[in-house]
């Protein structure tokens, strides 16, 4: 099994200051990792913030949660990748996935193509992004891409790259991240009609299960080397586990309160209850490293102390 450990989701800040403060906290609570999300609103801008958090920290390691691929050409990806890791030390994650939200593609005037369009594109940008690592000329020739003898400077400081993330929820998307990730990253979630309608029914433990064997499948001998990620959307700590999962079943009627408490995506109950389940989680299926968002920072930080490296 793999050891513990944990991650914060954060985008916001007022100032430097603001920012760099937010990083150092991380740091000193035990968080193992800042991510940033990729998105056209009030965020900012993953790949700058990445370097300015690690520059103000000493080992906390930085990455995308996650990079929208149709937002950058993998060309670009990759050298500016590359260039992060190496002001970094080292310390970069790089997280991909395929895009979901159908008003910014529809604000920056990109088309927002099938869910199955762009995790094939997404494919060929991992394998353009992989090939360009190496520091080796690139030639590709795919539905979506076309690259032509191109290398990139830097490279990584990390051999043969950073460790690369592929977050998300669809079934062609876990298999790509089985097949090619380091980390397989799970929302458990589906984000229907352009990203306005959300579907849940990949909490639900048939779903989960469903899921994981795709993974261990896709995955054949690479399944043993591959970290299990989760996104977790809501942090509770609470001596009622049962009353905090009544009230989140009903903002998400499409779940019962059992199933809320049984899933790894939304951690409920005293301090002790939480480590034991996700004890359970990582006995179970293999997931071994969390990621909250920034509001539950101070109240997880008890269960980061007693679980990780653990």
């Amino acid at each position: 099994m793999k050891l513990f450990r944990f991650g914060v989701n954060v985008g916001r800040a007022t100032s430097r200051a603001a920012w760099t403060e937010k990083a150092r906290k991380f740091e000193d609570l035990g968080y193992s990792v800042l991510t940033v999300p990729d998105h056209l609103t009030d965020l900012l801008a993953p790949l700058l913030a990445l370097v300015s958090a690690a520059e103000a920290t000493t080992h906390l390691r930085v990455g995308t949660n996650v990079l929208n691929n149709d937002l950058r050409h993998p060309v670009l990806v990759a050298r500016e990748a590359a260039t992060v890791d190496l002001l970094t030390d080292g310390r970069f994650q790089l997280g991909l996935g395929a895009g979901h939200m159908q008003s910014e593609y529809d604000q920056a005037g990109l088309g927002f193509d099938a869910a199955g369009t762009r995790v094939a594109r997404l494919a060929e940008a991992v394998t353009i992004i992989k090939g360009l690592f190496t520091g080796a000329p690139v030639t590709f020739a795919g539905q979506h891409y076309h690259v032509t003898g191109h290398q990139i400077h830097p490279l990584p400081v990390q051999r043969p790259h950073p460790p690369l993330l592929i977050g998300g929820n669809g079934r062609q998307l876990l298999t790509l991240a089985a097949q090619e990730a380091d980390i397989v990253g799970l929302t458990g979630f589906t984000l229907r009609r352009g990203g306005t309608a959300p579907d849940f029914a990949g909490w639900r433990a048939a779903g989960i299960e469903e899921r994981m064997q795709l993974i261990r499948e896709a995955a054949g001998d690479r399944y043993d080397h591959l970290e299990l990620n989760a996104l977790v959307q809501r942090v509770v700590v609470t001596d009622d586990r049962r009353h905090a999962a009544e009230e989140l079943a009903g903002r998400w009627p499409q779940l019962r309160p059992e199933e809320i408490l049984q899933c790894p995506y939304v951690l409920i109950g005293t301090v002790d209850q939480i480590v034991e389940a996700l004890q359970a989680h990582r006995e179970h299926w293999g997931i071994s490293y969390y990621v909250i968002f920034e509001p539950y920072v101070d109240a997880f930080a008890p269960v980061v102390a007693r679980l990780a490296g653990r």
